[in-house]
C-alpha cells in the first residue's frame, strides 16, 4: 500500500509502498477515505518533536475510512461500515477512564504517533473506539472531525463551560481555533476572534465571532478584549501554544473570569500569581476529546449546527501531502485533508 513515512534524523517524509497491516481479533482493518492535516505532524517532521514509535512511522491521525475487515471478536462494526477513528485511543481500565476522563488516560495512544497512522491507503486501530458515521455526513469530510473539531469541542463544553451569554476571546484562528469560534459560538457565547492573519479573522467572522481582533494592530490585545468587554471577558481560550499569547490571554478575563489552555507548548510561560488569588481566576488545560462526546457531536454535525465542509479549504492526494504543509505554514488553509 502506499503510505507516507517519517523517516529520524531529519530525513522527513518519504512516500513509501508497505506491507498493508495484518490485524488481531480485537482490530478492524480500515481502508482510509481521508485524513486531516494537523500542525501537530509538523512538529514531528520539522520541529523535533519526537513519536512514541521510533521512525520509520506513519504518521496521520485525523481519519476516516471503510472497515475492511474485522477480527474474529469484533461485535460493534463490520466489514464496509462507515467509520470515524479518534485521534486519541483509551485503556478503559485505568484510574482515569473508570472516572470518565479518558482524554487523559494513564496508557492512552495515539494513532500516527504510538503506532502506524493514516497517512496511508489502509490503517489497522482497536475496533472498541471507532465511531460509525451517518451517510448524510460526506466520509472525507468526517475525517476532521477526529481532532479539528473534537479537540475544541471538548475544550468548550467541558473545560472552558462556556454558557449562553458568556463573552468569550479565542486566540488563534487555525484548523482548531476557528472550531473553538464555531462551538463557543453554538454554545450561546459572545465571541472575540483574535489572530494576526486577516484571511483567518474573515472566516473567524463566517464561523459566529461577533467582533475580531488582528493582534497585530493594536497596542496590546488584553487592553483592548478590555475596552470591547468592559473589563475583560468570561472565559479566554489560548489555541496556539505560544507562551506571549498565553499570558494575554490570561489577562484578557475580568476578575472571577476562566482561562482554558488548548494549545501545546514545552515552553515556560510566567504569570503573576497574586492575580490569580485576588481576581479568584480559574486556568484550565483541555486535552483532546472524551470517547462519550463524539456520539453527540457526530448528531450535531449531522443536524447541521456545526458545519465541517466548510472547514475543509484544501484536498490533496497522498503524494502531495507536502503542499498541504505547505499552504499550513503560508496561513492560507484552515484544515487540509489528504486523499490516498
Amino acid at each position: 500500500m502506499k503510505a507516507a513515512v517519517l523517516h529520524g534524523d531529519g530525513a522527513g517524509i518519504k512516500f513509501e509502498d508497505i506491507p498493508v497491516p495484518s490485524i488481531n481479533d480485537d482490530q478492524i482493518l480500515v481502508k482510509v477515505a481521508a485524513c486531516g492535516v494537523c500542525h501537530t505532524d509538523l512538529h514531528y517532521i520539522e520541529h523535533g518533536v519526537p513519536t512514541f514509535k521510533k521512525p520509520p512511522v506513519v504518521l496521520g491521525h485525523e481519519a476516516s475510512g471503510i472497515v475492511e475487515k474485522a477480527g474474529a471478536a469484533v461485535k460493534n462494526v463490520g466489514e464496509g461500515d462507515r467509520v470515524l477513528i479518534p485521534a486519541v485511543l483509551t485503556c478503559g481500565h485505568c484510574n482515569f477512564c473508570r472516572m470518565g476522563r479518558e482524554n487523559i488516560c494513564s496508557e492512552m495512544t495515539m494513532l500516527g504517533n504510538h503506532f502506524d497512522g493514516a497517512y496511508a491507503e489502509y490503517v489497522a486501530v482497536p475496533a472498541k473506539d471507532v465511531l460509525t458515521i451517518p451517510e448524510s455526513i460526506p466520509l472525507e469530510d468526517a475525517s476532521i472531525i477526529a481532532d479539528a473539531v473534537s479537540t475544541p469541542y471538548h475544550a468548550v463544553k467541558n473545560r472552558a463551560r462556556v454558557q449562553p451569554g458568556d463573552t468569550v476571546v479565542i486566540f488563534g484562528c487555525g484548523g482548531v481555533g476557528i472550531n473553538a469560534v464555531q462551538l463557543s459560538a453554538a454554545a450561546g457565547g459572545y465571541v472575540i476572534a483574535v489572530d494576526v492573519n486577516e484571511k483567518k479573522l474573515e472566516w473567524a467572522t463566517k464561523f459566529g465571532a461577533a467582533k475580531v481582533v488582528n493582534a497585530s494592530k493594536v497596542e496590546r490585545v488584553s487592553k483592548e478584549i478590555k475596552k470591547i468587554t468592559g473589563g475583560g471577558a468570561d472565559i479566554a481560550m489560548e489555541v496556539i501554544g505560544n507562551p506571549k499569547t498565553i499570558v494575554e490571554a490570561f489577562e484578557s478575563v475580568r476578575n472571577g473570569g476562566r482561562l482554558c489552555v488548548v494549545g501545546y507548548t514545552h515552553e515556560v510561560m510566567s504569570v503573576v500569581a497574586g492575580k490569580i488569588m485576588f481576581k479568584e481566576l480559574e486556568i484550565v488545560g483541555s486535552l483532546g476529546c472524551r470517547p462519550l462526546d463524539y456520539a453527540p457531536l457526530v448528531r450535531l454535525v449531522e443536524q447541521g449546527r456545526i458545519d465541517i465542509a466548510s472547514l475543509i479549504t484544501h484536498r490533496f492526494p497522498l503524494e502531495e501531502l507536502n503542499k498541504a504543509f505547505d499552504v499550513m505554514k503560508e496561513g492560507v488553509s484552515l484544515r487540509s485533508i489528504v486523499i490516498p
